[in-house]
């Protein structure tokens, strides 16, 4: 009888595919050791004032750009553009995916990644201010329909992710927080689509439109006569 391995540190298996990604965006080209620049991402990924935008959620980002992989052009930017879309997050600000983008542009030829790359990260980065790929963007469908499918889970696991999101705006009064959380749902469910890719529009988007027309609902309901 053998010891079945022992599972990874969640976070020993962040550096791996950061690592094995850096590597892979680098084509053969020479750079700096890939670890600090790790630890950089993941310190800020662990900052206090995060309940949803975690390690948590890079990870699951990146296990769905995985599935996704075979739609995008790029893989390699579309994984880098996950560890750089909510590296800067400040929930009472609103420039946090253009300072997330920038970070990119400085951090990455610095990394050893070539300019075409680099450009393309930045700009998947500042793609996640709307969710809206142009028709036929392999890579900002892929990263978007990655960064959105939370809105799919199931109705504990959105119940979750909705009051993570509750607890890093506890700074807004509740009307205030309803009213506005309200807006954003609305506007989610007015898109044509949620999902670009064929497997999100298959496996994600009926589930997803239900999670956020119940969200509305109870936030309609919670909020007292009118």
């Amino acid at each position: 009888m053998t010891d079945s391995p022992r599972p990874r540190d969640p976070r020993t298996a962040l550096v791996d595919r950061w690592r094995d990604t850096l590597l892979a965006a680098r084509s053969g080209a020479p750079g700096p050791d890939p670890l600090p620049y790790a630890e950089n991402l993941l310190a800020r990924w662990d900052e206090p004032q995060r309940r949803y935008h975690t390690t948590a959620h890079l990870t699951a980002v990146l296990d769905r750009i995985d599935t996704l992989a075979p739609h995008a052009a790029d893989v390699h930017a579309v994984r880098l553009a996950a560890w750089f879309h909510d590296a800067v997050y400040r929930p009472d600000r609103t420039e946090n995916e253009e300072r997330s983008a920038a970070l990119a542009e400085r951090a990455l030829p610095e990394a050893g990644v070539g300019e075409a790359v680099t450009a393309e990260v930045a700009r998947l980065v500042r793609l996640t201010v709307t969710h809206d790929p142009a028709e036929g963007d392999g890579n900002g469908e892929v990263l978007c329909d990655a960064d959105l499918a939370v809105l799919a889970g199931s109705p504990q696991e959105y119940a979750a992710y909705a009051a993570q999101v509750r607890e890093e705006y506890g700074f807004v009064p509740d009307e205030a927080f309803r009213a506005g959380r309200a807006d954003v749902l609305r506007q989610l469910l007015a898109l044509p689509r949620l999902f670009r890719t064929p497997h999100g529009a298959e496996e994600w988007e009926a589930r997803a439109r239900h999670n956020l027309a119940t969200e509305l609902e109870l936030l309609g309901s919670s909020s007292g006569p009118q």
